[in-house]
């Protein structure tokens, strides 16, 4: 069976670390794969730049998306996403501190599947992080890859 893997798009150090202990406390043992600005992420998914060469059948079951990331922010990455034939349908999350409403339209409009305000309070995050693994890793069904 293969592994699930979550793509953690994530330019705050102190978040990451936070993210992946919630991902543990939760004991949601999947793969997290990190990239650190909006260009990364697009190489991972692309299997281009230093993914060049990357299965990218082995895809992540759900990207955690930051909005506000060095190089590509994250509304173009998700547009790109969108735009794409292999990952337009992707499941993505958007995982960020903004509370603005114009963000949150943003998102949606370009095609997120969620929007998540990351709580300030640790515990508030680990129960957001769990709720997100059920769902997104668990009880979502994804569509069947394109023949």
């Amino acid at each position: 069976m293969e592994t699930k893997t979550i793509l953690l798009v994530e330019d705050n150090a102190d978040d990451e670390a936070l993210t992946f202990r919630a991902l543990m406390k939760n004991n949601i043992s999947n793969q997290l794969v990190v990239a650190r600005d909006g260009a990364e992420a697009l190489d991972y998914l692309f299997a281009t730049g230093k993914y060049s060469g990357r299965d990218v059948s082995l895809g992540p079951q759900v990207v955690l998306l930051d909005l506000n990331l060095p190089k590509v922010s994250g509304l173009e990455v998700l547009r790109q996403l969108r735009a794409n034939e292999r990952t337009k349908l992707l499941p993505v999350v958007i995982l960020t501190s903004s509370n603005e409403d114009q963000d949150r339209l943003q998102g949606y409009d370009s095609g997120a599947n969620s929007y998540v305000r990351k709580p300030v309070d640790f515990n508030q995050f680990v129960e957001s992080v769990r709720q997100l693994g059920l769902y997104w890793l668990i009880l979502n069904e994804q569509p069947p890859a394109r023949r």
